[in-house]
Protein backbone atom coordinates (compact mmCIF):
# COMPACT_ATOMS: atom_id res chain seq x y z
CA UNK A 1 0.00 0.00 0.00
CA UNK A 2 1.40 2.96 -1.38
CA UNK A 3 0.34 6.09 2.16
CA UNK A 4 0.21 9.85 -0.03
CA UNK A 5 -0.58 13.06 0.54
CA UNK A 6 -3.17 15.71 -0.58
CA UNK A 7 0.01 17.38 -2.19
CA UNK A 8 1.10 14.26 -3.73
CA UNK A 9 -2.20 13.22 -4.94
CA UNK A 10 -1.95 14.84 -8.34
CA UNK A 11 1.74 13.25 -9.11
CA UNK A 12 0.88 9.82 -7.98
CA UNK A 13 -2.78 9.26 -9.26
CA UNK A 14 -4.51 12.79 -10.99
CA UNK A 15 -1.38 13.08 -13.66
CA UNK A 16 -1.33 9.26 -14.62
CA UNK A 17 -4.81 8.85 -15.34
CA UNK A 18 -4.29 9.09 -19.09
CA UNK A 19 -3.29 5.20 -18.93
CA UNK A 20 -3.62 3.76 -15.59
CA UNK A 21 -6.21 2.73 -12.70
CA UNK A 22 -5.52 3.42 -8.75
CA UNK A 23 -7.76 3.06 -6.16
CA UNK A 24 -7.51 5.39 -2.73
CA UNK A 25 -8.72 3.85 0.87
CA UNK A 26 -9.58 7.16 2.90
CA UNK A 27 -8.97 6.46 6.63
CA UNK A 28 -8.64 7.45 9.93
CA UNK A 29 -5.83 6.80 12.17
CA UNK A 30 -8.31 6.03 15.21
CA UNK A 31 -10.96 4.22 13.82
CA UNK A 32 -11.07 0.38 14.41
CA UNK A 33 -13.17 -0.19 11.44
CA UNK A 34 -10.23 1.39 9.51
CA UNK A 35 -7.68 -0.79 11.64
CA UNK A 36 -10.19 -3.77 10.81
CA UNK A 37 -10.09 -3.08 7.08
CA UNK A 38 -6.46 -2.82 6.54
CA UNK A 39 -6.07 -7.03 6.56
CA UNK A 40 -7.79 -6.92 3.47
CA UNK A 41 -6.78 -3.73 1.70
CA UNK A 42 -3.45 -5.01 2.27
CA UNK A 43 -4.32 -8.54 -0.09
CA UNK A 44 -5.29 -6.21 -2.73
CA UNK A 45 -1.85 -4.67 -2.37
CA UNK A 46 -0.29 -7.98 -3.19
CA UNK A 47 -2.57 -9.28 -5.30
CA UNK A 48 -2.40 -6.07 -7.74
CA UNK A 49 1.60 -5.11 -7.09
CA UNK A 50 2.91 -3.71 -10.20
CA UNK A 51 -0.30 -3.59 -11.96
CA UNK A 52 -2.10 -0.95 -10.71
CA UNK A 53 -1.57 1.68 -7.74
CA UNK A 54 -3.01 0.67 -4.49
CA UNK A 55 -3.26 3.28 -2.36
CA UNK A 56 -4.40 5.35 0.56
CA UNK A 57 -4.35 8.51 2.84
CA UNK A 58 -4.74 9.48 6.20
CA UNK A 59 -8.41 11.44 6.73
CA UNK A 60 -7.01 12.43 10.37
CA UNK A 61 -3.97 14.76 8.86
CA UNK A 62 -5.52 15.38 5.19
CA UNK A 63 -9.80 15.73 6.50
CA UNK A 64 -9.94 19.21 3.81
CA UNK A 65 -8.98 16.88 0.92
CA UNK A 66 -10.61 13.97 2.09
CA UNK A 67 -13.91 16.60 2.35
CA UNK A 68 -13.28 17.63 -1.05
CA UNK A 69 -13.26 14.36 -2.83
CA UNK A 70 -16.79 13.67 -1.21
CA UNK A 71 -15.71 11.55 1.79
CA UNK A 72 -18.14 11.63 4.99
CA UNK A 73 -16.83 8.57 6.57
CA UNK A 74 -14.34 5.48 6.87
CA UNK A 75 -12.72 3.40 5.29
CA UNK A 76 -13.92 4.51 2.19
CA UNK A 77 -12.46 3.19 -1.85
CA UNK A 78 -12.24 5.45 -4.23
CA UNK A 79 -11.34 4.06 -7.69
CA UNK A 80 -10.16 6.43 -10.36
CA UNK A 81 -10.19 5.05 -13.95
CA UNK A 82 -8.32 6.24 -16.89
CA UNK A 83 -9.92 9.21 -18.02
CA UNK A 84 -12.45 10.21 -19.67
CA UNK A 85 -14.09 7.70 -16.66
CA UNK A 86 -15.26 9.55 -13.62
CA UNK A 87 -13.76 8.41 -10.05
CA UNK A 88 -16.44 6.42 -8.26
CA UNK A 89 -16.75 5.01 -4.70
CA UNK A 90 -17.09 1.10 -3.99
CA UNK A 91 -20.31 0.82 -2.76
CA UNK A 92 -21.09 -2.39 -0.55
CA UNK A 93 -18.92 -4.45 1.72
CA UNK A 94 -15.19 -3.55 0.94
CA UNK A 95 -13.47 -6.96 0.32
CA UNK A 96 -10.28 -7.96 -1.86
CA UNK A 97 -12.35 -9.47 -4.94
CA UNK A 98 -14.70 -6.56 -5.25
CA UNK A 99 -11.71 -4.28 -4.50
CA UNK A 100 -8.93 -6.17 -7.16
CA UNK A 101 -12.34 -6.97 -9.62
CA UNK A 102 -12.77 -3.22 -9.94
CA UNK A 103 -9.51 -2.12 -10.70
CA UNK A 104 -8.83 -5.32 -12.98
CA UNK A 105 -12.38 -4.56 -15.13
CA UNK A 106 -10.87 -0.65 -15.60
CA UNK A 107 -7.18 -1.92 -16.73
CA UNK A 108 -6.33 -0.29 -19.94
CA UNK A 109 -4.50 -2.27 -22.03
CA UNK A 110 -2.33 -2.43 -25.29
CA UNK A 111 -2.81 -6.38 -26.12
CA UNK A 112 -3.88 -7.62 -29.78
CA UNK A 113 -6.07 -10.58 -29.88
CA UNK A 114 -4.43 -12.52 -32.92
CA UNK A 115 -6.55 -14.54 -35.52
CA UNK A 116 -5.31 -16.20 -38.81
CA UNK A 117 -6.65 -12.96 -40.42
CA UNK A 118 -4.10 -10.63 -38.80
CA UNK A 119 -1.05 -12.72 -37.18
CA UNK A 120 1.54 -12.00 -39.64
CA UNK A 121 0.72 -8.55 -40.17
CA UNK A 122 1.40 -8.40 -36.18
CA UNK A 123 4.50 -10.24 -36.55
CA UNK A 124 5.88 -9.15 -39.19
CA UNK A 125 5.36 -5.58 -38.28
CA UNK A 126 7.24 -3.17 -36.19
CA UNK A 127 10.95 -5.85 -37.01
CA UNK A 128 12.84 -4.20 -33.98
CA UNK A 129 9.96 -4.92 -31.58
CA UNK A 130 9.98 -7.83 -29.75
CA UNK A 131 6.68 -9.50 -29.94
CA UNK A 132 5.37 -11.75 -26.55
CA UNK A 133 2.51 -13.95 -27.08
CA UNK A 134 0.75 -15.47 -24.71
CA UNK A 135 -1.26 -18.76 -25.89
CA UNK A 136 -4.54 -19.25 -23.99
CA UNK A 137 -7.44 -21.83 -23.15
CA UNK A 138 -9.37 -18.72 -21.59
CA UNK A 139 -11.64 -16.36 -23.99
CA UNK A 140 -10.38 -13.08 -22.31
CA UNK A 141 -7.16 -11.18 -21.93
CA UNK A 142 -5.89 -11.59 -18.27
CA UNK A 143 -4.89 -8.79 -16.24
CA UNK A 144 -1.69 -9.48 -15.87
CA UNK A 145 -1.34 -9.38 -19.74
CA UNK A 146 -3.48 -5.84 -19.73
CA UNK A 147 -0.75 -4.71 -17.08
CA UNK A 148 2.42 -5.71 -19.08
CA UNK A 149 1.02 -4.59 -22.40
CA UNK A 150 0.43 -0.49 -20.46
CA UNK A 151 3.79 -0.82 -18.79
CA UNK A 152 5.46 2.60 -18.71
CA UNK A 153 8.43 1.32 -20.69
CA UNK A 154 6.79 -1.90 -23.21
CA UNK A 155 4.03 0.16 -23.74
CA UNK A 156 6.10 1.83 -26.23
CA UNK A 157 9.02 -1.03 -27.16
CA UNK A 158 7.36 -4.32 -27.07
CA UNK A 159 4.26 -5.96 -28.86
CA UNK A 160 1.63 -8.01 -26.87
CA UNK A 161 -0.61 -10.69 -28.65
CA UNK A 162 -3.46 -12.86 -27.23
CA UNK A 163 -4.25 -16.17 -28.50
CA UNK A 164 -7.09 -18.36 -27.56
CA UNK A 165 -6.47 -22.28 -28.15
CA UNK A 166 -9.48 -21.87 -30.96
CA UNK A 167 -6.84 -20.23 -32.93
CA UNK A 168 -5.71 -23.67 -34.09
CA UNK A 169 -3.50 -22.05 -37.22
CA UNK A 170 -1.10 -20.17 -34.72
CA UNK A 171 -1.03 -22.46 -32.45
CA UNK A 172 -0.20 -25.46 -34.50
CA UNK A 173 2.48 -22.85 -36.37
CA UNK A 174 4.74 -22.31 -32.90
CA UNK A 175 4.21 -25.87 -31.75
CA UNK A 176 2.32 -24.91 -29.03
CA UNK A 177 1.39 -28.06 -27.08
CA UNK A 178 0.23 -26.89 -23.33
CA UNK A 179 -1.85 -23.68 -22.20
CA UNK A 180 -0.82 -21.50 -21.18
CA UNK A 181 2.20 -20.74 -22.78
CA UNK A 182 4.45 -18.08 -23.57
CA UNK A 183 6.47 -17.53 -26.01
CA UNK A 184 8.63 -14.38 -27.06
CA UNK A 185 9.63 -13.63 -30.76
CA UNK A 186 12.38 -11.39 -31.86
CA UNK A 187 15.06 -10.29 -34.76
CA UNK A 188 14.30 -8.31 -37.75
CA UNK A 189 12.74 -11.88 -39.39
CA UNK A 190 10.84 -13.03 -36.38
CA UNK A 191 13.52 -15.61 -36.44
CA UNK A 192 14.18 -16.14 -32.24
CA UNK A 193 11.54 -17.95 -30.63
CA UNK A 194 11.98 -18.41 -26.94
CA UNK A 195 9.13 -20.16 -24.67
CA UNK A 196 9.02 -18.69 -21.36
CA UNK A 197 10.29 -21.25 -18.62
CA UNK A 198 9.16 -19.20 -15.59
CA UNK A 199 6.06 -18.48 -13.20
CA UNK A 200 2.90 -16.71 -14.47
CA UNK A 201 3.45 -13.91 -12.32
CA UNK A 202 3.48 -10.45 -13.21
CA UNK A 203 6.84 -9.09 -11.71
CA UNK A 204 8.63 -12.19 -12.86
CA UNK A 205 6.99 -12.11 -16.56
CA UNK A 206 8.40 -8.37 -16.17
CA UNK A 207 12.07 -9.56 -14.99
CA UNK A 208 11.92 -11.55 -18.39
CA UNK A 209 11.07 -9.14 -20.43
CA UNK A 210 13.28 -6.08 -19.13
CA UNK A 211 16.62 -7.04 -20.91
CA UNK A 212 14.71 -6.67 -24.39
CA UNK A 213 12.86 -3.81 -23.54
CA UNK A 214 15.61 -1.78 -22.18
CA UNK A 215 18.54 -3.01 -24.57
CA UNK A 216 17.07 -0.06 -27.14
CA UNK A 217 14.99 -3.22 -29.09
CA UNK A 218 12.18 -0.86 -29.24
CA UNK A 219 13.23 2.60 -30.48
CA UNK A 220 12.94 3.62 -33.76
CA UNK A 221 15.10 1.66 -36.06
CA UNK A 222 15.46 0.47 -39.46
CA UNK A 223 13.57 -3.01 -41.16
CA UNK A 224 15.28 -5.24 -42.84
CA UNK A 225 14.93 -3.93 -45.70
CA UNK A 226 17.74 -0.59 -44.43
CA UNK A 227 14.73 1.65 -44.82
CA UNK A 228 12.27 3.26 -42.09
CA UNK A 229 10.27 1.36 -39.62
CA UNK A 230 7.73 -0.64 -41.35
CA UNK A 231 4.15 0.41 -39.83
CA UNK A 232 1.17 -1.99 -40.14
CA UNK A 233 0.35 -0.80 -43.46
CA UNK A 234 3.97 -1.22 -44.94
CA UNK A 235 4.07 -5.01 -43.06
CA UNK A 236 5.95 -7.94 -44.52
CA UNK A 237 4.07 -10.82 -43.54
CA UNK A 238 5.98 -13.75 -45.46
CA UNK A 239 9.20 -12.32 -43.55
CA UNK A 240 7.97 -14.43 -40.78
CA UNK A 241 5.82 -16.37 -42.52
CA UNK A 242 6.96 -20.57 -42.13
CA UNK A 243 6.55 -21.32 -45.72
CA UNK A 244 5.89 -17.80 -47.45
CA UNK A 245 3.42 -16.99 -49.97
CA UNK A 246 4.73 -16.05 -53.59
CA UNK A 247 2.92 -12.88 -55.33
CA UNK A 248 3.42 -9.74 -56.61
CA UNK A 249 4.71 -7.55 -53.21
CA UNK A 250 6.90 -10.90 -52.39
CA UNK A 251 8.41 -12.61 -55.08
CA UNK A 252 11.76 -10.62 -54.39
CA UNK A 253 12.38 -10.90 -50.75
CA UNK A 254 11.70 -14.42 -51.01
CA UNK A 255 13.11 -15.58 -54.25
CA UNK A 256 14.49 -13.34 -56.58
CA UNK A 257 17.08 -11.01 -54.57
CA UNK A 258 19.44 -13.45 -52.87
CA UNK A 259 21.49 -16.39 -54.39
CA UNK A 260 20.71 -20.21 -54.30
CA UNK A 261 17.97 -22.82 -54.84
CA UNK A 262 14.30 -21.56 -54.76
CA UNK A 263 11.30 -24.15 -54.54
CA UNK A 264 7.80 -23.40 -55.36
CA UNK A 265 5.48 -25.52 -54.64
CA UNK A 266 2.22 -25.18 -56.49
CA UNK A 267 -0.85 -25.79 -55.03
CA UNK A 268 -4.84 -24.49 -56.01
CA UNK A 269 -5.89 -22.76 -53.34
CA UNK A 270 -4.49 -22.34 -49.57
CA UNK A 271 -2.08 -24.06 -48.54
CA UNK A 272 -3.42 -26.63 -45.47
CA UNK A 273 -1.13 -27.24 -42.18
CA UNK A 274 -0.27 -30.57 -43.58
CA UNK A 275 1.27 -28.98 -46.33
CA UNK A 276 3.37 -26.32 -44.30
CA UNK A 277 4.67 -29.23 -42.42
CA UNK A 278 6.10 -31.35 -45.35
CA UNK A 279 7.71 -28.22 -46.88
CA UNK A 280 9.43 -27.37 -43.85
CA UNK A 281 10.46 -30.42 -43.12
CA UNK A 282 12.10 -30.46 -46.82
CA UNK A 283 13.33 -26.95 -46.41
CA UNK A 284 15.24 -27.95 -43.27
CA UNK A 285 16.87 -31.48 -44.92
CA UNK A 286 18.72 -28.99 -47.55
CA UNK A 287 19.67 -26.72 -45.07
CA UNK A 288 23.40 -26.63 -44.71
CA UNK A 289 24.06 -27.48 -40.78
CA UNK A 290 27.63 -25.70 -41.66
CA UNK A 291 28.17 -22.48 -39.58
CA UNK A 292 27.95 -19.56 -42.12
CA UNK A 293 26.30 -21.85 -45.18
Amino acid sequence: IQQIQASTFDGIIGKFRDGAVSSLWFFKEDNAADQKFLDEYNKVATEMKGMAKVTAISCTEFATFCEKQGVKETPTVMIYPPNPVPAFKIEGKLEQKQIAGKLAKFMPDKVTKLTKENADTFLSSHPSEPKLLLFSNKKSVPTMWKALSVDTVFKRTVKFGFISEDETDIVQRFKVKKFPTVIMQRGAKGETKETYKGELKFMALKDFINPYAESGMGDKMAGPAGGKEETMEEAKPWLVQEVPELTLKSHKDVCFKGEGLCVIYLKDGEAAQADIDMLTGLSKKFTSQLSDR
